[in-house]
C-alpha cells in the first residue's frame, strides 16, 4: 500500500466524534480484502 490510501482511516481515528466509542480493535486497511468472500 501508499502511504495516501491510510488518510480515510487516519482522519476517522483522529475525529472523535465519529471513532469516539472505538477501542480495544484492530482497524483493517486492506482496500476490503479481508471482505471478499471469494465468489
Amino acid at each position: 500500500g501508499k502511504p495516501e490510501e491510510l488518510i480515510g482511516t487516519l482522519l476517522w481515528l483522529v475525529d472523535n466524534n465519529a471513532s469516539g466509542f472505538v477501542n480495544g480493535i484492530t482497524v483493517p486497511v486492506d482496500g476490503g480484502f479481508s471482505s471478499y468472500s471469494g465468489v
